[in-house]
């Protein structure tokens, strides 16, 4: 048993141990660990199983493997560990202990109805010390390397698995704790230095203990009651950590060396006899324990030159090297098996967060003894999951894979908002949670809500742009070829008036070094048409090119010629913005309201002519802005410009699917919400398809988005009507059933549906499917941020699961389930990782993970029933918006498709990238991992946001990727997005 997480078993007086190095023999027994493969042989579905409180640890099983004991920081009031009860059948858990003082070392009784731990609730000055320890944590705030205090209150006492019945089993002044039961549950061996406070002591050995008690700990073991206590060791140095082998002939522990700087694990006898050291590493390694085999131990030690500690394997005579188990950075430690050695439960701070937790992988017993070179063990015996179950798995399965199938199928067309396809594909939805018993939850008693939007413009009869010359020759131009009117442009007859320019149209103040820049200084533009390059100067430094990119926008600077009272605007791309189309495109806009004036692209060629009579060229005048000339507007002498535009806006219906499983007769006070988007893309006919050239115009089928979510929605509102049906829910609450429209053209439906709830029934919490078809190492959960509550109910629902989950803090995501958290509701959306195929044609259904979806659901369903039936309701939380580049903004395109579900990564994970794209002719794959881009050191999605505002189109420029732990250098040649 162990005595802390992060370090191990040190007092504040004595240092961090170091790595030290001691030669070993090439061969000798137990010496170096060699190099091994990844920790995916040894360790697979490696999952968090925690995630309440601000650290959690020292997992351990009990002898039917159903429960897990462990201790955590999670009491308000509290800042020491307490005692805590796992079901890993219902994930429900407990706290076992008092509540008050400090207590660590868990372990169950092998027939599974008694407790043990070590506790100081019994010390007078406990609450006391809690009190001063908050107030330390509130006066520090930086973090600190976890220590440990061998508090001489410590004593060991049995509990019922409520935690009550208490029974004191040690009543002697010192440190009593780090206890474990034998297999029969007769006898405990447990670490102590009880013994040095019951002699008087040499004024060295006085030294000693006020600054390090730690040294005088030894083994000792009691029968159950805490009779017949008989020492083990008396050795100098700390002995602690004891475990008994599964057959209660061993015990394990870790023994410090008399300076603290260094420790081994050894193995002796029952009975205390026959010591024998299996570990000759010359560093910190603790925390050992036995496979039930008997055959080997894993156990914690540090790596030289590094605070890191990983997991490691010996065999258990200490005759071969040890293997090294985990590989990721940061904490990894206290390992525990599970009682058929199938599972490794152990501590570790690869999931981000304030401190470390629990995780639990499937552990191969296989690849273990054949890395330490032993024999081959008894094979391992099948899940004895019931046959019901199984069947009732495959039959979820099999509905997912029906429906997942159907929404995505050539019938429903894409299902684009307001189409017949989008229509019928409502309509499908509807009925199945219709044929489930809901009750429906729309407008006028039916299963639909429906809502009005703009899906997007198409140019009107007329259409019409002319000019004329200083000499009075008329001029006029092709729509679609030499001209188009933007989106937002205003409409109607603009007659003649003169022409100014004014450069690239942008007016930003100054920025650090960063100088202020005006288009419109001492310009004169009111009643006249402004020529405007599109986007920003492409020569200016970085930084400026960054602090001038928000302000860009077409829409901008429509509204600053509005503001100088101009008579409208021409927008040209100009030979160095290397577009693929010279005209802006006429693409829908979630913002349709018009910007007040009319807004026309043009041709460079159209552009030229009109430029003429200035005596500059197009080129020329680009040149001089891209170099960061100051280079001022002026008025073009003789030329004007008319206009008509025409512009007819397309008005579609979308259609909500709405559905409620009531909590009792009526509507209540408060409701639960669960939705998933039901609409796509179409046929790609709106701005965010990713299609290569040769799919455009063909079906986005949508299956991972959103058809997977529809049916996770589907198999949750089933699985909870069944149980209400058999009396197995009991809500308090309604819960809503929500399918989507317009999520893709703006998050239409969910705003309509939130817009439209001023009054009437509370909505509690939000749900969110989006994207769960694609399950690959975890899912990702975001919106944690949104509720303190969120971890303790993820850890309730994901116990049973058996899920890898990534806890994501971001409160706002481009998904229905903002359209909640801004309207003050907590929420938690289920995303599985964006991947090459989205938003193209080949999200097919034959690509989905169906197994992976019914993992996803399970857990949802878990959560909406907690929500249910719970009276402790999740509080909201308000989180500012991070400030980030906008994608909107940025001009360059390398095909690059991030992993969000990355974790302590540092850089960008790739989950893949775009065919035929830059990043794909510069050899860049899934997996790869983007550190630097153009001198710019990339840590973060943000970070690579950002440098995409500082590389130009066209122009190559270097990339770094680690591949496989491999660093490497790539060019690539960033393209336009337009």
């Amino acid at each position: 048993m162990q005595s802390c997480l992060g370090q191990p078993g040190t007092s504040p007086a004595r240092r961090e141990p170091a790595a030290v190095e001691r030669p070993v023999a090439p061969g000798s027994p137990a010496g170096e660990p060699r190099p091994e493969p990844q920790e995916e042989v040894l360790l697979r579905n490696v999952r968090q199983l925690t995630f309440a409180g601000r650290r959690s640890g020292e997992g351990y099983f009990s002898g039917d493997g159903a429960r897990l004991v462990f201790q955590s920081e999670r009491e308000p009031d509290n800042p020491f560990y307490q005692i805590y009860l796992l079901d890993l059948r219902s994930g429900e858990s407990r706290r076992v202990s008092p509540g008050k003082g400090k207590t660590t070392c868990g372990w169950i009784h092998p027939g599974g109805e008694r407790l043990l731990f070590a506790s100081t609730h019994l010390d007078r000055r406990a609450r006391a010390k809690q009190v001063e320890e908050l107030e330390r944590r509130r006066v520090y705030t930086a973090k600190r390397r976890y220590q440990w205090d061998f508090d001489e209150q410590f004593e060991i006492f049995a509990a019922d698995l409520g935690g009550k019945r208490l029974e004191n089993l040690t009543r002697t002044r010192g440190y009593d704790a780090e206890g474990s039961w034998s297999p029969d549950g007769t006898a405990i061996v447990f670490a102590s230095n009880r013994e040095v406070y019951r002699r008087a002591l040499e004024p060295e050995e006085k030294r000693i203990l006020e600054h390090d008690p730690a040294y005088f700990v030894d083994l000792y073991r009691m029968k159950t009651d805490g009779s017949e206590i008989r020492r083990l060791t008396t050795a100098p140095g700390y002995d602690g950590g004891p475990f008994f082998s599964a057959d209660g002939r061993k015990i394990c522990w870790r023994r410090f060396s008399t300076d603290g700087r260094s420790a081994e694990i050894f193995v002796m006898n029952a009975d205390g006899g026959e010591e024998r050291q299996v570990t000759r590493l010359g560093r910190t390694s603790w925390a050992p324990f036995f496979h039930p085999s008997g055959a080997y131990l894993v156990f914690t030690s540090s790596l030289p030159d590094s605070h890191d500690f990983e997991l490691f394997l010996v065999d258990s005579e200490g005759r071969r090297d040890p293997v090294r188990v985990t590989r990721k950075e940061g904490f990894d430690g206290l390992p525990a098996f599970s009682p058929d050695g199938a599972s490794l439960s152990w501590t570790s701070s690869r999931g981000g967060g304030e401190g470390p937790q629990i995780f639990l992988a499937d552990w191969n017993d296989g690849a273990a003894r054949r890395l330490l070179g032993l024999e081959p063990g008894a094979p391992a015996l099948p899940p004895t999951e019931p046959a019901g179950a199984r069947g009732a798995a495959r039959t979820v399965v099999e509905d997912l894979r029906r429906e997942v199938t159907e929404l995505a199928s050539e019938r429903m067309e894409g299902r684009l908002a307001g189409s017949e396809g989008g229509l019928r594909a409502a309509e499908y939805v509807g009925a199945l949670l219709q044929s489930i018993g809901l009750e429906p939850a729309g407008d006028g008693g039916t299963f639909f809500q429906s809502f009005e939007f703009t899906s997007g413009v198409s140019l009107g009869p007329t259409n019409r742009l002319a000019f004329r010359g200083p000499g009075g020759e008329a001029g006029s131009a092709a729509l679609d070829r030499d001209w188009r009117p933007l989106a937002f442009s205003a409409t109607g007859r603009f007659g003649p008036a003169g022409v100014v320019f004014a450069g690239y149209g942008l007016a930003a103040p100054a920025l650090g070094d960063v100088a202020a820049y005006d288009s419109f200084a001492g310009l004169d533009v009111e009643g006249k048409w402004v020529i405007v390059f599109r986007y920003f100067p492409e020569g200016v430094s970085p930084e400026a090119r960054r602090h001038l990119a928000p302000h860009a926008d077409l829409r901008f600077k429509a509204i600053l010629a509005r503001e100088r009272k101009a008579r409208g605007v021409l927008v040209a791309s100009g030979p160095n913005a290397r577009v693929k189309s010279q005209l802006v495109p006429l693409s829908f806009d979630a913002a349709l309201a018009g910007s007040g004036l009319p807004v026309i692209s043009l041709s460079d060629e159209v552009a030229a002519k009109l430029l003429e009579p200035s005596g500059k060229s197009v080129k020329e005048l680009q040149d001089a802005l891209d170099r960061g000339e100051p280079l001022r507007g002026f008025a073009v002498p003789g030329v004007e410009v008319e206009a008509e535009i025409g512009i007819v806006p397309q008005q579609r219906t979308g259609r909500n699917v709405l559905a409620r499983l009531p909590a009792g007769k009526g509507v209540t006070a408060e409701a639960v919400v669960v939705g998933a988007h039901v609409d796509h893309l179409g046929r790609g006919n709106v701005a965010n398809s990713l299609a290569r050239d040769d799919e455009k115009g063909g079906i986005h089928y949508g299956a991972d988005d959103n058809a997977s979510g529809v049916a996770g929605l589907v198999r949750i509102a089933r699985s909870l009507a069944e149980e209400r049906a058999a009396s197995r829910l009991r809500p308090r609450r309604d819960v809503l059933f929500a399918g989507w429209s317009g999520e893709e053209l703006g998050l239409l439906g969910s705003s309509h549906f939130t817009r439209a709830r001023k009054h009437g029934q509370k909505i509690v919490a939000y749900l969110n499917l989006d994207m769960i078809g694609r399950l690959r190492e975890r899912l990702i959960l975001q919106g944690v941020a949104s509720s303190a509550a969120w971890p303790a109910e993820i850890e309730r629902a994901g116990a049973p699961v058996g899920l890898p989950i990534l806890l994501q803090d971001d409160t706002y995501v481009p998904t229905d389930a903002t359209s909640f958290y801004v309207r003050g509701v907590p929420f938690l959306s289920a995303f599985t990782g964006g991947h090459e195929d989205y938003h193209t044609p080949r999200d097919t259904a034959d690509r989905i993970d169906y197994e992976g979806i019914e993992q996803v659901s399970r857990l949802m369903l878990g959560l909406t029933r907690a929500l249910a039936q719970t009276s402790r309701l999740p509080g909201y939380r308000k989180i500012g918006k991070p400030a980030r580049s906008e994608r909107g903004n940025l001009r360059a395109y390398l095909g690059t498709i991030p992993d969000y579900a990355q974790t302590a990564v540092a850089g960008v994970l790739l989950a893949g990238v775009a065919a035929g794209g830059p990043a794909e002719r510069a050899g860049l794959r899934a997996g790869d991992v983007i550190v630097e881009l153009a001198g710019r050191r990339i840590d973060n999605i943000y970070d690579y946001t950002y440098g995409l505002g500082s590389v130009r189109i066209g122009e190559a420029v270097a990339i770094h990727v680690l591949r496989e732990g491999k660093r490497f250098e790539r060019t690539i040649v960033p393209e336009s997005r337009e």
